[in-house]
């Protein structure tokens, strides 16, 4: 199962590798353990299947290598102790498949040194077959990569959409905002206007009730004259 870096970027290729190199490095055990129980054609074909898994750890820790530096700083920084631990194991696996290759007596039994020349053949066409496996591995990875890339270039085009959208919604709300503010000064403009006509009709009325007073003070004081 990979492990949860999370979801920046490049973690999700980082992780797709790791898992794989997890399956490889514990087949590539197995076989190991394997081969010290067996000699001659047997030990053979296993040392080739080892030496096919040591060739694809390597692949995967390569790749794993190039993605890292895709992943932030801050979640690199967690990943790096558990990525130099995966170059240990391995380092530790190809000193353990060195050591059972070199017992040639085990490796191919009594007949080890009978024909040296047929060896050399047999060991360039399992070059041969391994260089294939390789490449056909790597075309894999890559196919894998190109689909994760176009996937996020979706996700780009998504989300640039989406962006566009929201611009266009801030436009219009500033818009409406402008529209709003100029409701808003013509209102206070109103009651503005509003507020000084009636301080005036205050004053007038206030000035007249101060006239007819004046003028009914008058009258009473004519008639008691």
């Amino acid at each position: 199962m990979a492990n949860p870096l999370d979801t920046d970027a490049g973690s999700e290729l980082f992780s797709s590798y790791e898992s794989e190199f997890k399956l490889v490095q514990a087949e590539l055990n197995q076989k190991l353990d394997q081969i010290t129980e067996l000699s001659g054609e047997p030990r053979k074909s296993a040392v080739r299947l080892a030496e096919r898994a040591v060739e694809e750890a390597n692949e995967l820790l390569d790749q794993m290598r190039i993605e890292k530096q895709n992943i932030p700083s801050t979640t690199r920084s967690r990943i790096n102790p558990r990525f130099r631990n995966y170059e240990t194991d391995l380092d530790a696996s190809k000193r353990k498949l060195k050591s059972l290759s070199d017992d040639r007596k085990a490796l191919f039994g009594n007949r080890y040194s009978d024909n040296p020349g047929g060896d050399e053949q047999l060991e360039q066409r399992q070059q041969l077959l391994s260089g294939t496996e390789r490449l056909d591995r790597s075309s894999h990875r890559l196919r894998e990569s190109q689909r994760i890339a176009h996937e996020t270039e979706d996700i780009g085009r998504g989300t640039l959409a989406d962006l566009q959208v929201q611009r266009e919604t801030i436009q219009h709300t500033r818009q409406t905002l402008l529209e709003s503010e100029g409701y808003v000064d013509r209102s206070v403009k109103t009651l503005r206007g509003m507020a000084r006509r009636m301080a005036t009709n205050r004053i007038i009325t206030v000035a007249i009730i101060t006239v007819l007073v004046i003028l009914i003070i008058a009258v009473v004081y004519s008639k008691f004259k």
